[in-house]
């Protein structure tokens, strides 16, 4: 599913336009990617939570050469999914 699909589903369901579904939408996903890179977790009870975890430095290899290299220390950011998401998935 794309976002494309994901706004008709959310319009289909809450009743609203596609135009605000998508508003709405693109809203969420916008704040929860503010949030994460300022270093907040954000949590949605059921659904799973994001957050910005950090990444140690490690020796790499260069794909053409073959030659080791160091990848440095980074943020990046995380999903965990919550019990019940984890549960529907399993059924």
């Amino acid at each position: 599913m794309n976002k494309g699909e994901l706004v008709d589903k959310v319009a289909e369901k809450a009743s609203v336009t596609k135009k605000q579904a998508d508003v709405v939408l693109s809203a969420v996903i916008e704040s929860i990617m503010d949030a994460v890179s300022q270093g907040d977790k954000v949590t949605l009870v059921g659904f799973g939570s994001f957050e910005p975890r950090d990444r140690k430095e490690r020796e790499g290899r260069n794909p053409k050469t073959g030659e080791a290299m160091q990848i440095p220390a980074t943020k990046v950011p995380a999903f965990s999914a919550g019990k019940q998401f984890k549960e529907m998935v399993a059924k």
